[in-house]
């Protein structure tokens, strides 16, 4: 790099070190102040100390700052950790987890090329695909997200990509990484994979086979509920068109956005591993309370893909739904018989959050899509934060009492 400041100490001799030490020291460059932190640089533009340079690095013929659209050292420290916590050669930051699936396919797909969905995807990218991606003349179909042969009996001669959330929202589904991207690979398409739920700490698709990576770093990178941003992760040639995407049209990552989310990362194993503790002990409990149908959690042994989690996970995250008799009334009547617990959509939070998934995160789709993906009006999602477990327990009790 050609400015002074980044020829200071990179923190980069970190060949064999463990993820908490990636998460805490990947990427940062000391400034001549010689900061202990991430330096947080506010600033739209960089000054040049000639013309000549100016179009230097412009022209992508010099390395260095260009503009913050695109080029930022605060970003760019973020992007360097994920990308070294996922095994990716780059990683891309955006300014949503949405921006960041937007900024995939337009950059990899063109009108006429084909891309095969999970039915267990968030309702807003259904809504992504549907809704825009269509209108621009993208194929979209829709494959349950465990039938792997489903997968490879629906890819067309166009199919360009297949985009799968694993563990999905909200039911904790799995699918076999590994096996997926072979039947991708055997047809000459790519698995994108959002890695949400489990986070680089819990799961690494891209050492499974999967070609790309995608994350809300809304969620648990950022921890609690403060900021929006995404992060795409992949290798450095997809990437680079990525990055010519943000470039253009700019649904990109804030510096100071990046910042929290570095904050988020230094702690982000020892966070996990509380939340994945909590929601097991929530879980179990939630399945042996007479008021409950059915919960949704790849932590138990009555999940059908428990084995499987087990196999390509280090954990099975913070989200555990369940079914309750009576419908939406039902469902309705214990969200809003509880106290303590928010009532909100987000995830990922040190706060434990609670919400009605036929109503709000899957609320834009028909009753027959909600159907097809399992989302039934009794369904209730908890996103289990960083509270005392058995306080959640008696708060989740007082919605057991309304039913």
């Amino acid at each position: 790099m050609t400015q002074e400041w980044e020829a200071g100490r990179l923190d980069s001799d970190l060949d064999g070190v463990a993820d908490d030490t990636l998460a805490v020291r990947a990427g940062q460059r000391r400034t001549p102040e010689a900061e202990h932190g991430e330096p947080l640089f506010m600033t739209s533009s960089y000054v040049y100390r000639s013309a000549a340079e100016a179009a230097a690095r412009f022209a992508g013929e010099t390395p260095g700052n260009v503009y913050s659209r695109y080029t930022n050292p605060t970003v760019r420290t973020f992007e360097e950790r994920i990308a070294v916590l996922e095994q990716a050669e780059q990683a891309v930051a955006t300014a949503s987890g949405m921006a960041a699936i937007l900024a995939t396919v337009m950059t990899l797909c063109s009108a006429g090329d084909h891309v095969l969905v999970s039915r267990s995807v968030f309702g807003a990218t259904v809504s992504l695909f549907d809704k825009y991606f269509k209108r621009f003349g993208l194929e979209v179909d829709y494959v349950p997200l465990a039938d792997i042969a489903g997968w490879d009996a629906a890819i067309k001669p166009n199919t360009k990509l297949l985009f799968v959330e694993s563990p999905s929202n909200p039911l904790a589904e799995i699918v076999d990484i590994r096996a997926l991207a072979d039947v991708a690979h055997a047809h000459g398409t790519l698995l994108v994979v959002d890695n949400c739920f489990c986070t680089p700490i819990l799961q690494k698709p891209l050492t499974l086979g999967a070609d790309i990576v995608i994350h809300s770093a809304t969620k648990y990178i950022d921890g609690q509920g403060r900021c929006l941003g995404g992060v795409v992760a992949g290798r450095r040639e997809q990437m680079k068109d990525i990055v010519g995407f943000l470039r253009t049209a700019g649904p990109t990552l804030s510096p100071f956005n990046a910042w929290v989310f570095l904050k988020g990362l230094e702690t982000l194993r020892l966070r996990m591993q509380a939340h994945c503790q909590s929601a097991q002990a929530l879980a179990e409990w939630l399945e042996a309370q007479p008021g409950v149908a059915k919960v949704y959690y790849a932590g138990l042994e009555s999940h059908p893909q428990h084995a499987l989690a087990r196999q390509q996970q280090t954990g099975f995250g913070a989200v555990v739904s369940f079914e309750v008799a009576g419908g939406r009334e039902a469902a309705w009547r214990f969200i809003d018989a509880t106290r303590l617990i928010s009532i909100t959509a987000n995830l990922g939070d040190s706060k434990t959050t609670i919400t009605h998934p036929a109503t709000t995160t899957h609320g834009r789709l028909s009753p027959e899509e909600r159907a097809k993906a399992g989302i039934s009006d009794s369904l209730i999602r908890v996103a289990v934060g960083l509270e005392e477990v058995e306080d959640l327990k008696t708060d989740l009790a007082r919605g057991l009492a309304r039913l």
